[in-house]
C-alpha cells in the first residue's frame, strides 16, 4: 500500500512538473496561428485576423517602420536574456499573476505599475473607456480582467501561444522617482503610508516622533532607498508591485513579448497595440503630458542629487536587470565611480 502511494505521488509530481515545463517553456516564433478554437475567444473562429497574426503580417512589410522598430526591442531583449541571464528556475503559475487575459480580443498585458501615467491593460476589456473615468483605486483592482495564473496549465499554453504579448516599461529610477512621489510622499496616499512609510519609519528612524511612526507620512526618499536596500525587506515579503522590479513582475526572459512598449513613446507604441487588435471599443491612457517624461526626468534628478554614490551603486545593481533587459542607458546623473 505505502509503495503503491508512493509511485501515484511520483507519477503526480512528474505531471506537474511537465505542465510547469510547458507553461515555462512556450516560447514561439512570430508566425500565424490558425485553428485555435477550442480557446473560446470571441474573435478565434471569425473571418478577421488576430493581432498576432496583423503583427506577422507586418513584420513581412519592409514599409512598416514602427514594425521594425518593436522588431528590433524584441531582438535587443532576446540578446539581452541570452547575455545576462544563468539558468532560471520554472516558472510557477502565482509569477504569472500580473499578465492578464483579454479573451475577447486576443491580448496578454502583463501590467508594469507606474511603467506609464496609467495601467494601461487593465482598461482594454472595459468598453469606450476614458482614462479619467476610470478612479485610480480601481485601476489595479483585481477581477478588471482575469489574470493568467487564474488558468490551467493546458489552457495558459494555449494563450501564450495564439495571444499578443506586450507589457510597457520605465526608465527604472524614473519609475522608481514616480512611485515614491505618488505614494509615500502625496498626502492623498494616507493608506499607503500608513501600510509601508510608518514600517520605514519604524525600521530607520529610532527618535522618530510618534506621529510620524503611526502615520508613515514624511518618509524621506533616501530612508526609502535604505528600505529597498535593507535584506529584511525581501526576506519579509516580496517588494509591493509598484517598486518591485519590472523583469521580476513580467519575466521577459522566459515568456516571449510580441511588444515591448515604453513611457518615453507612449502614444505611438499604445496606437500601435490598437492597430493590431481593430477594435473601436478598446481605448488606452493618453500620452504623458507635454514636458512629462522631460519632468519624469527632473524628479529623479532632484531625489537622486542627494543620494551618496555608495547608495546609488548598490541601488543600480538591484535595478540593473531592467536597465540591461529594456535597453535603458546608465542614467548620467548617477555617480557610480
Amino acid at each position: 500500500m505505502g509503495r503503491r502511494c508512493w509511485r501515484q505521488r511520483v507519477l503526480a509530481a512528474a505531471c506537474l512538473g511537465a505542465a510547469l515545463l510547458l507553461l515555462c517553456a512556450a516560447p514561439r516564433t512570430l508566425r500565424p496561428v490558425f485553428g485555435n478554437r477550442a480557446l473560446g475567444s470571441s474573435w478565434l473562429g471569425r473571418e478577421r485576423r488576430s493581432p498576432l497574426q496583423k503583427l506577422y503580417d507586418l513584420d513581412q512589410d519592409p514599409r512598416s517602420t514602427l514594425a521594425e522598430v518593436h522588431r528590433q526591442r524584441r531582438d535587443l531583449l532576446s540578446s539581452a536574456c541570452s547575455r545576462h541571464t544563468r539558468r532560471q528556475r520554472l516558472l510557477q503559475p502565482e509569477d504569472l499573476r500580473h499578465v492578464l487575459v483579454d479573451d475577447a480580443h486576443g491580448l496578454l498585458y502583463c501590467y508594469v505599475p507606474k511603467g506609464g501615467r496609467a495601467p494601461t491593460g487593465k482598461r482594454v476589456a472595459k468598453p469606450a473607456a476614458t482614462p479619467r473615468a476610470i478612479p485610480a483605486h480601481e485601476a489595479h483592482a483585481p477581477g478588471r480582467l482575469p489574470s493568467l495564473a487564474d488558468f490551467s496549465p493546458a489552457e495558459i499554453n494555449q494563450r501564450l501561444r495564439a495571444y499578443l504579448t506586450f507589457l510597457f516599461v520605465r526608465e527604472p529610477f524614473e519609475r522608481l522617482a514616480s512611485a515614491y512621489r505618488n505614494k509615500l510622499a502625496r498626502p492623498y496616499s494616507a493608506a499607503f503610508q500608513r501600510r509601508y512609510g510608518a514600517r520605514i519609519v519604524q525600521r530607520l528612524r529610532p527618535r522618530a516622533l510618534p506621529d510620524a511612526r503611526a502615520r508613515g507620512h514624511d518618509v524621506r526618499f533616501a530612508e526609502f532607498l535604505a528600505y529597498l536596500l535593507d535584506p529584511r525587506t525581501r526576506r519579509d515579503e516580496p517588494f509591493n508591485e509598484h517598486w518591485e522590479r519590472a523583469h521580476a513582475l513580467c519575466h521577459p526572459c522566459r515568456l516571449r513579448y510580441d511588444v515591448v512598449g515604453k513611457f518615453e513613446t507612449l502614444a505611438e507604441d499604445a496606437a500601435f497595440v490598437l492597430g493590431l487588435a481593430g477594435a473601436p471599443d478598446l481605448s488606452f491612457p493618453g500620452p504623458p503630458r507635454p514636458r512629462g517624461t522631460a519632468a519624469s526626468r527632473d524628479l529623479a534628478v532632484r531625489l537622486f542629487r542627494d543620494i551618496s554614490p555608495f547608495y546609488q551603486r548598490r541601488l543600480f545593481d538591484l535595478y540593473k536587470m531592467d536597465f540591461l533587459l529594456f535597453n535603458y542607458s546608465t542614467p548620467s546623473y548617477l555617480r557610480l565611480h
